[in-house]
């Protein structure tokens, strides 16, 4: 591998942070994703699907907290990418970093949509005056505000993660293939969820599990790496 310049400390330091930042925002990120967004998903009409986040509030809202935490995890994964990376080219570094981090302060602000739907599903005193199914389909478009802006911030995570994997192709700090494959999967992440902008009957066809399972396998991989191989010696 050819190191476009010289690795300081403070480069191998943030290369670790980003390795176990991968690997610790990963299962919270499952979990929410995954688990507790198939279990709403998989009840078609409103007021399924409200009946199912109000008999499992419990599980809901450990899903936002688990989403959270994969925000904040989120946050020191971008600085450490940027003070990486920055030797390399810093104006990509510092354009990746911006899309992250506008990603990321999105996803803080749909989560906020989670709490407005279980809000119209609390049975409180204020809410008497609604008829059931009106309040069922506010939270049903609560959750649907919640999934428009999710995608958007995912369309910014693709752009920001392809340009760091290309700044870690460039660099040689890592194996070209893993960051020529980091690029592959971050391009297609971003492409797919613009996609859906455009044409949305793309998600009945086209599954997460298409789009997100390379980024998935990439920063699985980069975290062990990264964590355990690190950046190349001087």
């Amino acid at each position: 591998m050819s190191v476009t310049s010289i690795v300081d400390d403070s480069q191998r330091k943030a290369a670790r942070v980003v390795g176990l930042a991968y690997l610790l925002a990963l299962p919270p990120a499952l979990f929410s994703g995954i688990y507790v967004a198939s279990q709403i998903a998989g009840h078609v009409s409103p007021a399924e699907a409200a009946q199912w986040i109000a008999s499992h509030q419990r599980l809901f809202r450990i899903g936002i907290a688990s989403d959270l935490i994969a925000f904040t995890i989120d946050i020191a994964l971008v600085t450490a990418l940027y003070v990486v990376l920055k030797p390399v080219n810093r104006s990509l570094a510092l354009f990746a970093a911006f899309c992250r981090v506008i990603e990321t302060a999105l996803f803080f602000v749909v989560t906020l949509r989670y709490f407005d739907m279980l809000g119209l599903l609390s049975g409180a005193e204020y809410l008497r005056g609604f008829e059931a199914g009106h309040l069922q389909a506010l939270a049903r478009l609560a959750l649907s505000a919640h999934n428009s802006g999710y995608n958007v911030g995912l369309v910014l995570a693709g752009l920001g993660s392809t340009v760091f994997c290309y700044l870690w192709f460039k660099s040689g700090y890592i194996p070209k293939m893993l960051a020529g494959f980091g690029v592959f999967a971050s391009a297609v992440l971003g492409a797919f969820t613009f996609a859906y902008v455009i044409v949305p009957e793309y998600a009945k066809i086209v599954t997460v599990s298409f789009y997100g399972g390379p980024i998935f396998l990439f920063e699985l991989t980069m975290g062990f790496w990264l964590l355990f191989k690190g950046l190349p010696p001087e």
